[in-house]
């Protein structure tokens, strides 16, 4: 079988686009087609794969969402900014959009020819202090995490701060990134997001994902719950905070009620950029 597909970017975040507006690929075969397109080295390689499907209520489209494993993601905040420009330029959507997502709708809004700009799902849960249980080989030092989920259902993240700047290699964290990302105490499992806060009010992250089971170049929906957390804990404001990590920066932008002092918004903002179109052999 012969496949076409688009291969994008946000911040090094890498994804497969197929159009499946005519429902060429049903449903049962999506997961091994992600799983076998995703492997890297052995075929176009990704962190993901994504589905542009027709609405089935009042969005433009659907956007349907794989890990490189195969297994089903919720929603993905970079995939979303990516396919908001493929939805753009394929004449889908104006400059502003309502994605269909499994966590929820999306809007995605184009800001120039490569940034473009979504609001992430609500937090919908955000636990502080959470004592994951973790087996024997997990690194000393981390004890709480705290727990965010956005959207409903919620994508789930455990968020983990570490003192220093030197402490975000992936060499050093490995173990305790398994260790939480498996804990019983998250039964869907986690992408574990650790970030360091510095004086000069950005943040730096490094992201263990799930269903992709290494860190990643970045992660939209993790930097949207350490922006939340950061939030709650009275350490960041309203306005906008720019995140540094492997793959390059995101703009999360805090909005807030100002009675109840609760977050109502996070948008997310950063590069979607087109690598390569081609066909594929499944």
């Amino acid at each position: 079988m012969r496949i076409d597909f688009t291969k994008m970017q946000g911040a090094g975040n890498d994804f497969i686009l197929i159009d499946n507006r005519d429902g060429r690929f049903p449903e049962t075969l999506c997961p091994r087609i992600a799983k076998q397109l995703c492997r890297r080295r052995f075929s176009v390689g990704a962190d993901g794969m994504m589905f542009v499907e027709r609405p089935r209520e009042n969005g433009d489209y659907r956007m349907v969402f794989y890990n490189s494993d195969g297994s089903p993601g919720e929603m993905c905040g970079n995939g979303a900014r990516c396919v908001a420009r493929y939805g753009y330029e394929h004449g889908l959507a104006g400059e502003t959009q309502n994605i269909e997502t499994t966590a929820g709708l999306v809007r995605g809004r184009r800001i120039d020819e490569e940034r473009y700009r979504i609001r992430l799902n609500d937090v919908s849960v955000m636990k502080l202090r959470v004592k994951p249980e973790t087996e024997a080989g997990a690194e000393d030092g981390v004890i709480f995490c705290d727990y965010v989920e956005l959207g409903n259902p919620g994508i789930p993240h455990a968020v983990v701060e570490v003192p220093g700047r030197e402490m975000l290699a992936p060499e050093s964290l490995r173990k305790t990134a398994e260790a939480i990302r498996h804990s019983p105490a998250f039964p869907r499992g986690a992408n574990v997001n650790f970030y360091f806060a510095g004086d000069d009010g950005t943040v730096e992250e490094l992201t263990f994902e799930r269903g992709v089971e290494d860190f990643t170049y970045a992660c939209g929906t993790g930097t949207g719950s350490v922006a939340a957390v950061l939030t709650k804990r009275g350490r960041i404001g309203e306005g906008t905070v720019r995140f540094h990590m492997p793959g390059g920066f995101l703009d999360i932008e805090v909005c807030k009620d100002r009675q109840t002092d609760k977050i109502t918004d996070l948008y997310l903002t950063g590069s979607a950029v087109i690598v390569a179109e081609g066909t594929a052999i499944f």
